[in-house]
């Protein structure tokens, strides 16, 4: 393979100042992540500790392996959203290690708001559960929930149904779920340890139930405690809900890891051994001179070949048509000993670099090569000759191509994705199995300014059409206001907040994200079709 030769000047003006923009916007996302780690308030927190539990992060800390990672997901889900439980919901998730396998694990915080589920968490743990489907995971959960939120009820009663139909569709596919109830479960939260394969209650701690004593006095003048309705106790010696009755948390988390260790899962589950037999090279190049490298301002390109030289194993890639469609990179390399397709933006899509990309996506369903798309882009070229000359059918060849691609792929947003260029390089809608974002990133039908501007065109026609007299002033003024709430709906933070990525992450840390994420694809069979949909010649 070619080695990649950087042409940054690390010591030029414009590459310091864009490193410091840069280190401006992750001190906001690190911001928001703090805000994240709120896990109730100190009244609730100091009753839980004076009952012997732990916080919800402490529980999830104690069931990984030790020194292992933990990929957080989601984990601003819900910033920003007016009436909701803020920033991550009241659920925390990821993709970490326990007894040498990977697991998908959830963790209610119950000391936040009783662990009750908003939108923004529900929104959450369907993700997560997609997430466990796509990539046979088994799961996790340390549950302490108040079921759904009351005030919340018609948004989250029809979609929170799919929560638990998902545990069952996982567990038929044989991907098992643990539970281990911590605390008090009521209604949803009473399902998801009802519909697990192996379920942990912590004694005198755990009560689950449909409905609490208050609740079953209401519906039938029965009066009983909460021990007796849905304790611990009760679960593993009468209902049989529970399958281990555990002395305290830590002995909980103890069974589920046992438990884990002994589940016949696929061998290759065990990272260890995967990892074991591969080596590989760190890139020719630090990994942090891509603050200075990725532009803040999306208005200012740069060449993608710059950031695949720091995240790629020996910044080594074998680039496929060099001198074609220039605007799009395409090529082979590998992260951490794993083999990637590369698929890049170094402008907007033109007629040859769609048809390039569609080529490309089809070679690597022939070799079974996942794709990591890196998105930059502003959409397909547009005018007269473009559209003479065919871009929408050479646009929906690439479209095409990522709509029916069956390997795994895997997008990461690091500046503009606006348009059609979203779809083709494989956004959101086209369900990849893991898409972060840069903090910088923007994402909309286009830029901000040109949004403006097309909605202050078509105003300005509909009052000429109208015979109505035009305010060029107070236009000038609307525009202004447009563009600024559209820059606010387009930016990385509203996005993740409504959970169109799965998460922002620091440019430093792109090659070990993709570099889990790829160990976690290998464990299963990376395969690709040689089915297409029809290609508009």
């Amino acid at each position: 393979m070619s080695v990649i030769k950087s042409k940054i000047n690390t010591q030029s003006a414009s590459y310091k100042e864009n490193y410091e923009k840069m280190l401006g916007k992750i001190a906001e996302l690190e911001k928001h992540l703090k805000q994240s780690l709120f896990q109730g308030e100190e009244k609730h927190i100091a009753k839980a500790k004076s009952k012997g539990k732990l916080l919800a992060r402490e529980r999830i800390e104690l069931l990984l392996d030790q020194d292992s990672p933990f990929l957080e997901l989601c984990p601003l889900a819900g910033l920003g959203v007016k009436g909701g439980f803020g920033t991550g919901g009241t659920m925390i998730a990821g993709i970490g290690f326990v007894s040498g396998k990977m697991c998908m694990i959830t963790a209610n915080v119950g000391t936040n708001k009783g662990g009750a589920i908003d939108i923004a968490s529900l929104k959450k743990a369907l993700r997560i559960s997609e997430i466990g489907q796509e990539n046979n995971l088994p799961g996790i959960n340390l549950v302490e929930s108040a079921g759904a939120n009351l005030p919340d009820q018609a948004q989250v009663f029809n979609l929170g149904g799919n929560n638990f139909k998902e545990i069952t569709r996982r567990s038929k596919k044989g991907l098992p779920t643990i539970s281990i109830v911590f605390g008090n479960s009521t209604a949803g939260g009473a399902y998801i340890p009802g519909m697990s394969d192996y379920t942990i209650f912590i004694k005198n701690n755990a009560k689950v139930f449909l409905a609490g004593p208050p609740l079953v006095k209401m519906a039938t003048n029965e009066i009983v405690d909460d021990e007796t309705l849905g304790g611990a106790e009760m679960h593993s010696k009468i209902s049989g809900v529970s399958d281990y009755l555990a002395q305290d948390e830590f002995d909980g988390i103890r069974i589920a890891r046992e438990l884990m260790a002994n589940l016949n899962l696929n061998d290759k589950s065990k990272i260890s051994n995967l990892k074991s037999q591969i080596s590989y090279k760190e890139p020719n190049y630090p990994i942090d001179e891509l603050l200075g490298i990725v532009s803040v301002d999306t208005k200012i390109p740069y060449d993608c070949r710059e950031v695949i030289a720091r995240i790629i194993d020996g910044s080594e890639f074998h680039e496929f048509k060099k001198e074609y469609g220039t605007t799009l990179v395409c090529g082979y390399a590998k992260i951490h000993g794993y083999p990637i397709a590369i698929i890049g933006n170094n402008g907007v899509l033109f007629n040859d670099s769609s048809n390039k990309g569609a080529h490309f996506i089809q070679l690597c369903n022939m070799n079974h090569t996942p794709i990591l798309f890196l998105q930059n882009i502003t959409g397909f070229m547009v005018g007269k000759d473009y559209e003479q000359s065919g871009i929408i059918k050479d646009g929906a060849k690439m479209i095409n191509a990522v709509s029916n691609s069956e390997v795994p792929m895997f997008t990461l947003i690091m500046g503009a994705s606006y348009g059609a260029g979203n779809y083709a390089m494989c956004g959101r809608a086209y369900n990849p199995r893991f898409l972060f974002t840069y903090p910088n990133s923007m994402i909309a039908v286009m830029g901000a300014e040109q949004l403006a501007g097309v909605m202050q065109m078509v105003s300005k026609e509909a009052a000429i059409k109208s015979g109505q007299q035009y305010d060029e002033t107070q236009a000038a003024q609307m525009k202004e206001f447009m563009k600024m709430e559209i820059e606010k709906q387009s930016n990385a933070f509203f996005a993740t907040g409504q959970l169109w990525d799965d998460g922002i992450i620091d440019p430093r840390d792109t090659r070990n994200v993709f570099g889990l994420i790829l160990a976690l694809t290998y464990i299963n069979e990376v395969k690709g079709t040689n089915a297409w949909g029809v290609f508009r010649m």
